[in-house]
């Protein structure tokens, strides 16, 4: 495509928060461009920074570097030539359905009239019409949605970003809204230019967008950059949607790394400091009972995926914890068991907590944690403490839940104890 068809190039930005040692990067020197007729996905597991990425270009936050051209100009302020769709439904509860939709049109000073006929037009659009006077509490979450939607197209954005606009919604629900999404994209029934999709779900991606940008996190950058050569209407089951799908899932997934890579370092240390995967671990003790009924105990991570049905998101974060715990190593999209992980997996309750226990002991983080509490008078700590001591290593959102997962994996492997009356860690009796 030719350069007057360039709509978006964003050039080397960066998002930090905070300073000094208490500095985080979000997302770091990303550069991509959008053209005209593109529907792009943002591809990454939680944390990678595609939603930041999403609101710098729409210019709802401003990079701490790079810039973002619209059109080949810098954007300044917010972008008024894009409209996002986010995925709560933010609607007000006292307007209607045509009250909701016309209100973004209010803002641009367009008359009374023309913006209840506009209102009418998108609603209809989005397959809502005979529920211009409804409520926002008499819809279903799908039709919650699509007033979003609708609210979205009525300003006949040129470009239309999409936050994971279906992950709030029930499986069925969401398809549909995919569905009929696709039906106005690719039938140019919505002036919309482009389309910017965040997301995490790889299938959602490879079925909706002509590219897919690929990110990963610490820090939040791109790692991929795929097209989708596959005609509309998509089938899931085709053999070139189902390749596509496993390449995008070997591509996150990477390949197993040295120990020292895997479990990082500890907070203070040299390096950076591993961030725990949130899994739970019956979840995980069950991915690895499923490895132990494969051929040479191996699969396909997108065939696991098909079959035990998580969310993509999670299936990975499974992934990462088997990997990080020494149960299994990945390679070119596989997973296989190692002899650890299929001890574990065939031991009983008790072998179980054992093994798990040895296991993040040699976590620098967990040594990190233990060590603190065992230091302290009466060997406990209150929670914020230790969440302030994570502080320094993570931004405050992720270092609760990064303590979060140290004291459910410290619970399980009998190593940690909690009063949450009091929010006071503590070392186990028999650790103690």
């Amino acid at each position: 495509m030719g350069e007057a068809q360039m709509l978006l190039h964003v050039n080397q930005v960066s998002m930090a928060y905070g300073s000094g040692a208490r500095r985080f990067v979000a997302i770091e020197d990303v550069t991509l461009s959008l053209q005209e007729g593109e529907f792009m996905a943002l591809l990454g597991p939680s944390g990678c920074g595609k939603s930041t990425l999403l609101r710098i270009i729409a210019g709802l936050q401003t990079a701490t570097a790079g810039e973002v051209l619209y059109r080949g100009q810098p954007l300044r302020g917010v972008n008024p030539h894009a409209t996002i769709v986010f995925q709560t439904f933010a609607l007000f509860p006292w307007f209607t359905v045509l009250e909701n939709v016309a209100l973004a049109l209010k803002a641009k000073g367009i008359p009374a009239a023309e913006r209840a006929v506009r209102a009418e037009e998108a609603i209809d659009r989005v397959g809502l019409d005979g529920f211009e006077s409804a409520y926002p509490r008499e819809l279903s979450g799908g039709m919650r949605q699509k007033v979003g939607f609708a609210r979205a197209i009525v300003n006949e954005p040129e470009l239309l970003c999409l936050d994971e606009p279906f992950s709030a919604l029930d499986i069925l629900s969401a398809e549909a809204l995919r569905g009929e999404l696709l039906e106005l994209w690719t039938g140019k029934l919505i002036p919309t230019k482009a389309i910017l999709m965040v997301s995490h779900n790889i299938e959602e991606a490879v079925f909706m967008a002509d590219r897919i940008v690929i990110m990963d996190k610490n820090p939040g950058r791109i790692i991929a950059d795929l097209p989708v050569p596959l005609a509309h209407p998509r089938q899931r089951k085709a053999a070139e949607f189902q390749a596509l799908v496993d390449q995008v899932y070997a591509i996150l997934a990477g390949q197993t790394q040295p120990e020292a890579v895997e479990i990082g370092t500890a907070p203070g240390e040299p390096g950076p400091t591993r961030r725990l995967p949130r899994v739970v671990i019956s979840d995980l003790a069950a991915l690895l009972e499923r490895l132990t009924t494969a051929p040479r105990m191996q699969a396909d991570i997108y065939r696991l995926a098909e079959e035990l049905g998580p969310d993509s998101d999670d299936l990975l974060n499974l992934v990462e914890a088997a990997e990080l715990l020494g149960f299994a190593t990945v390679q070119a999209g596989d997973i296989t068991l190692t002899a650890l992980g299929e001890t574990f997996a065939e031991a009983s309750i008790l072998a179980r907590k054992e093994i798990f226990a040895s296991r993040i002991q040699r976590l620098p983080v967990f040594q990190w944690a233990l060590g603190l509490i065992q230091a302290a008078r009466a060997q406990a700590l209150d929670w914020d403490v230790i969440q302030a001591a994570l502080a320094s290593e993570f931004p405050p959102p992720e270092a609760a839940r990064q303590l979060e997962t140290i004291v459910n994996w410290g619970r399980y492997a009998e190593l940690l104890a909690y009063d949450d009356d009091s929010a006071v860690l503590s070392l186990d009796a028999d650790t103690a």
